[in-house]
């Protein structure tokens, strides 16, 4: 029998078992550095769809500012225009002046409206938003003297929420709407004790010896809060200004008028603070002669609205960091 000759892998010239076991690992950690240079690659690559994709997304949003509804503008039949404020007052968080304003000047530059229904359910909110809209509503009954301009109450026109009806021709509630509260209001906390309990120390540094007014974190000085006192005043006076200018003699003599006290529109009628007892349909067909409504009130783009909730996040996230909002509610 032939013996069948077998060659080693040893005996082969300039090879040996540890050069080959060598070459093996050798490639073996360049094909997992190319596998881990691809996965960095498409990794990077997915970072840059995320950014390009935000970037589109903003872009977007900034075109879609103006594409917010408006309300309709050519409506061919004689209408009683209706503009609702349904929530807070505010940038921050609820029905701005500039949407609000936009209705309104919509509701009465329409050819076809005979008349204006501004619809409130608002427990109240910023005083500056509040005052712009009173503000609008003065400019544009001069400017159409021929349309009448009516405040329906719903559940709810209070402290901000009169503020914007006061200058209204005519005002109308429910007899259980909740209607007054004319004052304004500061809110913040103290933290004194509990930090000295728990042994919490207080670090601010400021230029300016009142840039700290009214610090949660640090005891209330008697002249910062006075300094408050007169601020709220002033604001207060504003408001009752507008109220006494829009309402005239017809509020009643009542010391607790501007007080900040809130009433039944039971009881707010028979402070002068309403007109009588009616709902958006009644108001149209009894006071504007035009059943026939057509809603006129702004309704933002959820582009708009997401970018505007995005920034004002972040815009009142400082302001309550730097100090407190005093409100009209």
């Amino acid at each position: 029998m032939f013996k069948k000759n077998s060659i080693d892998k040893k005996d082969l010239p300039g090879t040996t078992v540890g050069s080959i076991g060598e070459a093996s690992d050798t490639n073996a950690i360049l094909q997992q550095l190319a596998i881990d240079y691809m996965h960095d690659k498409k990794i990077k690559r997915r970072w840059k769809m995320v950014f390009f994709g935000f970037m589109a997304l903003y872009l977007i949003s900034i075109v879609a500012i103006s594409s917010g509804s408006k309300g309709p503008s050519v409506y061919n039949e004689p209408h009683t225009a209706v503009v609702t404020l349904n929530g807070i007052i505010g940038t921050s968080s609820g029905v701005s002046a500039n949407q609000v304003n936009t209705g309104l000047r919509d509701a009465f530059s329409a050819k076809n409206s005979k008349g204006v229904i501004f619809e409130i359910n608002s427990p109240g909110g910023s005083p500056v938003q509040s005052a712009d809209i009173n503000s609008e509503i003065v400019r544009l009954k001069e400017q159409y003297p021929d349309k009448p301009l009516m405040v329906v109450m719903a559940d709810v026109a209070a402290s901000g929420g009169y503020f914007v009806a006061a200058s209204a021709d005519k005002i109308f509630a429910n007899r259980s709407s909740i209607v007054g509260s004319i004052g304004v209001r500061m809110d913040s906390f103290g933290f004194v004790d509990a930090m000295e309990q728990y042994g919490i120390e207080r670090r601010s540094i400021t230029a300016g010896e009142n840039k700290s007014i009214l610090d949660p974190f640090l005891p209330i000085d008697p002249a910062q809060r006075a300094h408050a006192e007169v601020m709220l005043g002033q604001v207060h006076q504003h408001f009752i200004e507008v109220v006494e200018s829009g309402r005239g003699d017809k509020l009643a003599n009542d010391p607790d008028l501007f007080s900040g006290l809130f009433w039944s529109g039971e009881e707010a009628k028979r402070l002068g603070l309403v007109d009588d007892f009616g709902n958006v349909d009644s108001v149209a067909r009894n006071e504007i002669g035009y059943e026939e409504t057509v809603n006129y009130t702004y309704q933002p783009g959820w582009l708009e609205q997401f970018s505007r909730d995005f920034g004002v996040a972040i815009g009142t996230g400082i302001a309550q960091v730097v100090g407190g909002q005093f409100q009209l509610n």
